[in-house]
């Protein structure tokens, strides 16, 4: 069997695979805020932070490693697990001291994973991706590379606040004694995989191409980042690796503590984003990926490091080789319920029966779908900017609205996923939006591509478990047939009569945009 871990924003989940009996075997999670109330942080992070910082406490992490491990042992036998993968939200980082190694390699069963690591922490506290406290040192690293186009070129994304390599910047800065006390710097992923391991393991290129550090084209530190970051910031970080690279022997703690047997190995952890690609079955090109959430996502994988000219979409490592792009939209379900509200309307009114009244004015009607500041492409606006009828813009006809909206969303999504130069041939949609068949169409003929949705739940923790069964020899392909199940009867296919239509669309949507 197969072991995958996700720690998430709010939660640590294990998804235990048997590529044998093509089966899930067993699932657990801890959420933060439920399971472990004394660190103060229902939604995964400490609330009140100043300035835009976002912080969690480390050993929050490792007290439920613990607990779920524990969970985990009490119904399912942990001795029949071959490899562990994981994964961990992207661009967290923990700072640790010169004693962090000799900790790992003498770990006490009698005690805690967090009492006894505690004291290796030069930072009590880690920024987590909502952190937005960083924009002096981004436009320092900007500056000292000569602009943002040359960051992004090298490192698969402009400087962004939430990014590693700006968080270590501030910390460097406003803490330099705490910052020449720390020896080892590690993402959230590579810290957790190096307390299975019992020793400091590499950071792999998934995960790592979220720091604002690594070079795309060598997959190496890229040294006139690290020097623009803070000094002898090589020394600090761990070497970067493939996903799938071995790194040992799981620890002797957990092999006495929860049962793992010693003949169980352990593979590099990624992040959320690279796993969820895994989870998703679309690792090989083609294959996209649009989560429809609070702000909706776009990935896909990519057979070169290819980088936005525009900074808006980011490069990260693909963990079945290669890599991917990860484009985030801010306005998504907020502005879906934003016009639904407005209007009175319920989600009906987005659904199939009710959109297929509208046909006729597919494309027609153009609507820049922000109701607040969207980050791609940036605009800093607070409503939606409408060209067209003027039974559309009025809001006499309100089915009108609602069509322009949802279309605005996905021609914004096809228009600025181009730069990749990937044709879409199959879309896989997940979140909440994606059970609604009025949307999943519209998604399918504006990007003239047949749709899934799949039976896939913990894809992060799944794409794990996936990883570590690729390292032991399975093959990824087969794996994913099996375990990224689309839901039955979910697909649709494209009207081929709309293609024309949205690519015209598309161009007067661009135009639109350049006029805001």
């Amino acid at each position: 069997m197969f072991l995958g871990l996700d720690s998430s924003t709010q939660s640590l989940t294990a998804v235990l695979i048997d590529p044998a009996s093509g089966k899930i075997t067993c699932q657990h999670s801890v959420n933060f805020g439920a399971d472990l109330p004394q660190y103060g942080a229902p939604s995964g992070f400490t609330p009140g932070g100043k300035d835009g910082e976002v912080h969690a406490n480390p050993l929050m992490w490792l007290d439920a490693l613990d607990l779920l491990f524990g969970r985990l042992a009490s119904e399912t036998d942990l001795s029949k697990v071959e490899m562990i993968s994981g994964s961990g939200q992207q661009h967290g980082s923990v700072y640790l001291d010169s004693t962090f190694s000799d900790r790992l390699a003498s770990l006490d069963t009698t005690k805690s994973l967090a009492a006894q690591l505690s004291p290796a922490l030069t930072r009590i506290s880690s920024p987590i991706w909502m952190d937005t406290s960083t924009n002096a040192e981004c436009a320092e690293i900007t500056a000292a590379l000569g602009s943002s186009a040359e960051v992004c070129r090298r490192s698969g994304s402009i400087a962004i606040e939430r990014f590693t390599g700006p968080q270590i910047r501030r910390f460097f800065k406003n803490d330099p004694e705490g910052y020449a006390r720390t020896r080892r710097i590690h993402l959230v992923s590579s810290f957790i995989a190096s307390v299975i391991a019992g020793k400091s393991v590499s950071i792999d290129y998934g995960d790592g191409a979220g720091m604002n550090l690594l070079n795309l084209a060598s997959l190496q530190w890229d040294q006139d980042l690290m020097a623009a970051t803070a000094p002898d910031l090589i020394d600090r970080l761990p070497s970067p690796a493939a996903a799938t690279t071995i790194q040992g022997g799981v620890s002797s703690y957990f092999v006495q503590k929860y049962g793992f047997s010693r003949d169980c190995r352990i593979a590099l952890f990624t992040g959320d984003n690279p796993a969820s690609l895994v989870g998703m079955g679309a690792t090989a090109t083609g294959n996209i990926v649009i989560s429809l959430g609070t702000s909706d996502t776009f990935f896909a994988a990519m057979p070169g490091p290819k980088t936005d000219p525009n900074g808006f979409g980011h490069v990260f490592g693909n963990p079945a080789g290669g890599f991917m792009s990860l484009i985030c939209f801010r306005n998504g379900s907020l502005a879906r319920e934003a016009l639904r509200d407005s209007l009175g309307l319920d989600w009906s009114a987005f659904d199939q029966p009710a959109l297929s009244k509208t046909r006729k004015a597919a494309g027609i009607n153009l609507m820049l779908p922000f109701y607040g500041p969207e980050i791609t492409p940036r605009r800093d606006i607070t409503g939606p900017v409408m060209k067209g009828s003027p039974a559309f813009e009025s809001g006499e006809e309100p089915a009108l609205q609602v069509r322009a909206l949802l279309e605005g969303q996905f021609l914004n999504m096809r228009l600025h996923s181009q730069w990749m130069e990937v044709k879409a041939e199959r879309i896989r949609l997940t979140g909440g939006a994606s059970k609604n068949n009025g949307i999943a169409q519209l998604v399918a003929d504006v990007f003239q591509a047949p749709v899934e949705r799949l039976d896939v739940s913990n894809s992060a923790a799944l794409g794990a478990a996936l990883t570590a069964a690729s390292a032991a020899g399975h093959d990824l392909s087969l794996l994913q047939e099996t375990f990224c199940q689309t839901s039955p009867d979910s697909s649709l296919i494209p009207d081929p009569a709309l293609a024309q239509v949205y690519q015209d669309a598309m161009g007067r949507f661009e135009a639109l945009l350049e006029t805001v």
